[in-house]
């Protein structure tokens, strides 16, 4: 609740309406005192006129808090915890090597926010950087990486797991 500050945006839905977002203004200290009388409907003009929602029905309410912020993020398979922190390896340029002349590189790093298939990498990896995503236990510091994308890793934000 401490994210939440009068004057925001509220998002309303209702089983009633499928398909109808009606936007209103949290009212000040509390979202309950918020009325349907002062929500509009999906376009956002003004209140709404036919009285849809009134009171006693049940709806969803979504507030608007926060800002969006933009995370590098990196596939769950491609983070190894260990006791000791979190780690990746991560295809570096071999010293004086050509492009394709990559080795391994165990990289500690910092984790934040995961949603669905993917961790948010607060500390520890650039932008445009090659990580691994399979085969962590038999890396080396060093080792020479050979890059197959002919299996890529899934990208599911609400991933659920399969038994076999």
């Amino acid at each position: 609740m401490a994210m939440i500050a009068n004057g925001q945006s509220i998002n309303l839905t209702t089983d009633a309406y499928p398909g109808v977002k009606f936007v209103g203004k949290d009212q000040p200290r509390s979202i309950r005192a918020w009325t349907p009388a002062r929500a509009t409907s999906s376009g956002g003009h003004g209140p709404q006129p036919e009285q849809k929602l009134l009171p006693g029905m049940f709806t969803r309410v979504a507030v608007i808090a926060g800002d969006v912020k933009q995370y590098l993020t990196l596939p769950q398979t491609a983070i190894t915890y260990t006791p000791y922190g979190a780690t990746v390896f991560l295809a570096q340029k071999k010293a004086g090597g050509s492009d394709k002349d990559l080795i391994a590189q165990q990289s500690f790093v910092t984790l934040g926010l995961t949603r669905g298939d993917q961790v948010a990498v607060l500390k520890g990896v650039s932008e445009g950087t090659w990580s691994s995503t399979s085969g962590q236990l038999k890396a080396d510091q060093r080792r020479a990486v050979i890059v197959d994308n002919s299996v890529l890793p899934a990208n599911d934000p609400r991933p659920s797991p399969q038994e076999q």
